[in-house]
C-alpha cells in the first residue's frame, strides 16, 4: 500500500499488468455531525479527453448506479462508499474517471466538508481487495468546501494511472457539474 499526497500519481497497470478491476473506496468520519454524515454523496464522473462528460449518463451516483455500458458501478463494500471500475470495459472515448464527494443539498444546508474529522480515498484491486493506494488525510485542508474532486483514474500510454486530486469546491455539486459539463 502506498500513501499518496495531493498531486501524486501511480501507474496502476504498469505495476500490476494483470489488473482489470479496481474499487475506488471512500471513507470519512463526520463525528457527531449526523446531518453531514447522512448527506454525503460519493460519485464518479466519466470524462472524455476534453475533461467533460458526454451526457448526464456519465455521472454515476445514488440515482444512477452504473455507467451506460456498466464499466463503472456504485458498489457496497467495506468503505463508506465504493465505486467499482472494470478497466477493459471503459469506452475508448473515456479518458478519465473522476471520484468526487459532495454534500447533498437540502437537509444538510450550512454543512461543509470542513466539519469532517477525516476523509480518505483508496484504490483496491477488486480481485482479492488488496489495497493498492491510499490518499493522505484530505480533511485537514477543507474549510467551507461542500464538494471535492478526490482523485482520478486516467489513461496513460495504453494503461491506467491514479492521481490524488483533493480539489475543493465551495459552490458544491453545481460547481463540479459546471467544470465537467454535467447537465443538472
Amino acid at each position: 500500500m502506498v500513501e499518496m499526497r495531493r498531486g501524486a500519481n501511480v501507474a496502476l497497470t504498469r505495476e500490476i499488468p494483470s489488473l482489470t478491476r479496481v474499487v475506488l473506496g471512500m471513507s470519512w468520519n463526520a463525528g457527531s455531525e449526523r446531518a453531514l454524515d447522512d448527506n454525503l454523496v460519493f460519485a464518479a464522473i466519466l470524462c472524455g479527453a476534453d475533461g467533460r462528460v458526454r451526457d448526464d449518463r456519465d455521472f454515476v451516483f445514488f440515482n444512477q448506479l452504473a455507467s451506460p455500458e456498466g464499466s463503472v458501478q456504485a458498489d457496497a463494500g467495506g468503505d463508506a462508499e465504493q465505486i467499482e471500475v472494470h478497466l477493459p470495459s471503459v469506452p475508448a472515448e473515456i479518458d478519465r474517471i473522476v471520484a468526487v464527494l459532495y454534500v447533498n443539498e437540502g437537509p444538510a444546508q450550512r454543512r461543509s466538508l470542513g466539519q469532517l474529522r477525516s476523509c480518505v480515498i483508496r484504490v483496491l484491486n477488486a480481485d482479492g481487495n488488496a489495497e493498492l493506494v491510499r490518499s493522505e488525510e484530505l480533511a485537514t485542508t477543507f474549510n467551507a468546501e461542500t464538494a471535492v474532486a478526490l482523485g482520478e483514474l486516467y489513461r496513460h500510454d495504453g494503461g491506467w494511472k491514479f492521481k490524488v486530486l483533493g480539489q475543493g469546491y465551495s459552490a458544491g455539486v453545481g460547481a463540479i457539474a459546471a467544470d465537467y459539463g454535467i447537465p443538472l
